[in-house]
């Protein structure tokens, strides 16, 4: 067991408007099983960067451990090829039968190592580079967002292998798998970083009562400062009124009044005016304390949807319905039947490949967003609603390019809107000076949701809108949708979300 110890760590990207860490410090052992926790953009995958030492930064890391990074990047020629001809340019040093063993553990056939990489699917990728990773000694492994794009199965398996090891940094959002894989949170908060022990739901609790303990402590503080300043105006009034009494008298209502009288006035108004002194400096005393109290608190604002209702009471009718591929012998699926109803939110399950995404093209084909006849036959009754509008949310997001303002005049969006909302789910202001292309994988995926939300619809398709996905804007999600009951058809393989929000599950 070795340690990692981060001092005065300051970094920020040249042309950056703002630094992604200042003057951080922490300590880790690399026998932990850590979980990164973070806001999408708040430098999770920068952090790790660091590690790897690919940017110069203010501060230091002090360690002996070598890193290791998943995912590993393949380039298009290793893509046409099997994995055991290039798994040695992955991983130096890298052994086959050290991969194979690994593969066991991951319920895979080494057979995957040889067939091309391209022809595999993410799933087999994933465990493949997992294996890769794993087969090395002596290793402090840094793995980034492990279970994107995977199904229920793959992510059990992955799960489960992860939970044997040891030794690694896992970013995740995804709260199934952080409770089952962590023994220590590294949670970068939005004004300080902490070290706790414990996996994501003993760190979440701990927060949640640490929130409101620092709210009901700032509440007080607040009604103590309000109390404090009317004792001191009151007080510096009454100084006032009995100062003006100094000079001049009535002589019938004040006849026993004599020279030493006005020194008397004096001495009184002096201590009036140190009794407010005190007061004012109680209050800065009071300010002081409550300052920080509130900093690291995450405060969701709760979002809104622009949902449109239809006519129909039934949205899509699906009955006995195939699809296959032109080009394939076999169908996708077949016998498939199931309706979409008013207010129903519709999960599609099933292992990767069977054909969730295809279904949810159709469905878009069918209402004139998209076009796979070409590729795509049909046998069977898939019928959706005339005039019915559909908001979309596709898996892909690389192809955001440009600024906000050219984006919103694309899409015909209200800018001031749109920014409110991206607001709402964390973007700082300085992000929408940015060029999408420069925003993390997390912060392009809002830009979709945000997109979807304002769009006003009778139906929303979302196909895995949580990959990328803060906790805390999963959390707002959740409440989003269990609060305005939208119509919605999605793939989603966070099991906490699901169990929430689906009120059907169709199995393919």
């Amino acid at each position: 067991m070795a340690q990692i110890s981060v001092n005065n760590l300051t970094f920020y990207y040249d042309g950056s408007f703002d630094n992604i860490f200042e003057n951080v410090s922490f300590s880790i052992d690399t026998d932990w099983k850590l979980g990164f926790i973070g806001r999408n953009g708040k430098g999770k995958t920068t952090f790790l960067n660091l590690l790897l030492g690919k940017y110069a930064y203010r501060g230091s890391i002090d360690t002996n451990t070598h890193f290791d990074y998943f995912p590993y990047l393949v380039n298009e020629h290793q893509m046409q090829l099997p994995i055991t001809e290039f798994m040695d340019e992955l991983k130096v040093d890298c052994e086959q039968w050290r991969v194979i063993c690994e593969l066991g553990k991951l319920e895979e056939s080494a057979e995957i190592l040889y067939r091309p990489y391209k022809t595999l699917s993410h799933g087999e990728r994933t465990k493949v580079l997992l294996a890769i990773l794993f087969s090395g000694d002596n290793d402090f492994l840094l793995i980034d967002e492990p279970t994107n794009h995977l199904d229920k199965e793959a992510r059990e398996i992955v799960k489960k292998y992860l939970a044997s090891k040891k030794g690694f940094i896992l970013v995740s959002h995804d709260r199934d798998l952080l409770d089952a894989c962590i023994d220590h949170c590294l949670v970068l908060n939005r004004n300080s970083i902490e070290v706790q022990n414990g996996n994501f739901s003993v760190w979440w609790e701990n927060k949640q009562r640490k929130d409101q303990f620092a709210l009901s402590e700032n509440e007080k503080h607040l009604k103590e400062i309000s109390k404090l300043r009317k004792a001191a105006a009151r007080t510096s009034q009454w100084a006032e009124q009995n100062e003006r009494t100094k000079i001049g008298f009535n002589p019938i209502q004040e006849h026993d009044r004599c020279i030493s009288t006005r020194a008397y006035i004096g001495a009184k108004t002096k201590k009036m005016q140190s009794r407010v002194k005190q007061m004012e400096n109680r209050i800065e005393h009071e300010i002081e304390e409550k300052e920080g109290l509130l900093q690291d608190i995450e405060a969701t604002i709760d979002l809104k949807l622009f949902q449109l209702s239809h006519y129909k009471e039934t949205l899509v009718n699906i009955r006995d319905y195939s699809l296959k591929y032109k080009s394939a012998e076999n169908p996708v699926f077949e016998n498939l039947t199931f309706s979409v109803k008013k207010g129903d939110r519709i999960a599609l399950s099933g292992k990767n490949g069977c054909g969730k995404s295809t279904l949810i093209k159709m469905l878009l084909s069918k209402n004139g967003l998209n076009n796979i006849d070409d590729i795509v036959s049909e046998q069977g009754e898939c019928e959706i609603a005339s005039g019915l509008v559909i908001s979309y949310v596709g898996q892909d997001a690389t192809w955001l390019k440009g600024d906000i303002t050219g984006y919103c005049k694309e899409h015909n969006l209200d800018k001031s809107l749109f920014c409110a909302i991206l607001r709402q789910l964390d973007f700082e202001r300085v992000q929408f000076m940015k060029n999408m292309e420069e925003y993390s994988e997390g912060q392009k995926k809002k830009i979709l949701l945000a997109t979807s939300l304002l769009t006003p619809a009778h139906l929303y398709i979302w196909d895995e809108p949580l990959n990328y996905i803060d906790v805390f804007s999963r959390i707002q999600i959740e409440k989003l949708l269990l609060k305005y009951h939208p119509t919605l058809i999605f793939v989603e393989h966070d099991v906490r979300f699901c169990e929430k929000i689906a009120t059907k599950i169709i199995e393919l």
